[in-house]
């Protein structure tokens, strides 16, 4: 592992999230405020995958520094824990597919058709979906139960839900201090909604539609993304997804490379390697109307 290169991903990702932030609160207006909220809520997905990759203690090669740093920078930002969810990650490895698998249901009911794709993207881009991950998020991660007030009442016996009312404090503090406390509003605006919908193409991308799920080879998919895909929808190398089932400890900025060995070794030729994020959601949104 290479820290310094860790280190430089973490620092994207938060130079644009903070940097989103400073344009939307120096030139307010519905554009740049817009735009902001593309950006943060894509570099959310990113503090996701850092999370993912600290759960697989590839991040740091330091194993206490890798879970702390993924605690605090990654994790409880984004109202996450990290051994919970690496707890509930690692099955989803060792189960891929399989009645066992926990994002089994984020795969299977694909293809649909546009109109009930329509009506998902709605509810992302309104926050119900995003209000309904976080409460299942809070459930996993802090062992709470169903109710939001439960929730909240027990939470603070909690280390990590402790985590994240710092950090979000801190969030919330800092654009205070700047004098714009709206802007902790975008935050939170930014995960329900933009992250909501990345997050979904995310998972349709990864293991929707595939031909045989039982071959490693063909349950889970490579999106070959553009830069702008990369911007916007598939941050931190989380586009190399196929890689990171044939071996979970490879390091996210080793994945480009790893794919050009396989690849040079003929390897991906039958492999279920997509060409760009609308290519797939073509054949996701294929099924005819009844």
């Amino acid at each position: 592992m290479r820290d310094w290169r860790s280190g430089i991903t973490l620092i994207v990702d938060w130079g644009l999230i903070l940097g989103a932030l400073l344009v939307a609160g120096r030139w307010p207006h519905p554009l740049t405020i817009l735009l902001a909220g593309l950006i943060i809520g894509t570099r959310q997905l990113g503090l996701a995958v850092i999370m993912h990759e600290a759960a697989h203690r590839s991040f740091l090669s330091n194993r206490k520094l890798n879970d702390g740093v993924g605690r605090w920078l990654a994790c409880y930002p984004i109202w996450s824990d990290l051994d919970s969810y690496r707890d509930y990650h690692i099955r989803h490895h060792t189960r891929t597919w399989t009645d066992e698998d926990p994002d089994k249901h984020l795969a299977t009911p694909f293809p649909v058709t546009r109109e009930s794709f329509r009506r998902k993207i709605a509810r992302d881009l309104s926050g119900k979906t995003g209000l309904k991950f976080l409460g299942f998020a809070l459930q996993r991660d802090l062992g709470l139960g169903d109710g939001w007030a439960e929730r909240l009442r027990h939470g603070f016996t909690r280390p990590a839900f402790r985590g994240m009312l710092i950090t979000n404090g801190a969030l919330l503090a800092g654009v205070s201090l700047a004098g714009k406390p709206w802007l902790y509003l975008l935050w939170i605006g930014s995960y329900l909604t933009w992250n909501t919908l990345v997050t979904r193409i995310r998972s349709i991308a990864e293991h929707s539609m595939s031909p045989d799920p039982a071959d490693e080879m063909l349950q889970t998919r490579t999106t070959l993304a553009r830069p702008w895909e990369r911007l916007l929808i598939a941050p931190n190398r989380v586009n190399y997804h196929l890689e990171h089932h044939l071996l979970m400890t490879v390091p996210h900025y080793n994945l480009p490379r790893m794919h050009r060995m396989l690849r040079e070794r003929g390897l991906l030729e039958d492999a279920l390697v997509a060409r760009g994020y609308l290519g797939v959601l073509r054949d996701a949104t294929s099924a005819p109307t009844p």
